[in-house]
């Protein structure tokens, strides 16, 4: 997928602060935005939210995910229980702690 983002000058200081941000982080400018845009729309996002919105789980699958951690397995994270069932794959809850890790430590930092 390819994606052209059109700026004027006035937005030059953030394309700058997106560069400067790139370069720290050895990223490319669509890897700096795509985390940026990322950390924006999911932010204060539990678990299973960030697992709906990068569709890797269903909405109908959360529910039932939820209800078995309500009912049968109290003790447990939402997300061992989505793997147990093959609801979702390791990968996919990889990704989306990673992205609530990011979000955690910028809350922790700011």
């Amino acid at each position: 997928m390819q994606t052209t983002i059109y700026y004027n000058n006035e937005d030059a200081y953030l394309m700058a602060q997106v560069d400067a941000k790139g370069r720290r982080e050895r990223k490319s400018r669509s890897a700096v935005l795509l985390s940026i845009l990322e950390d924006y729309f999911e932010s204060d996002k539990r678990l299973g939210e960030i697992l709906v919105d990068i569709g890797t789980l269903t909405h109908a699958d959360l529910c039932k995910g939820l209800e078995l951690q309500k009912t049968r397995f109290t003790d447990k994270l939402l997300g061992d229980i989505l793997l147990e069932e093959e609801l979702v794959s390791p990968e996919a809850v990889e990704r989306a702690l990673m992205i609530q890790d990011r979000q955690r430590e910028e809350v922790g930092n700011g």
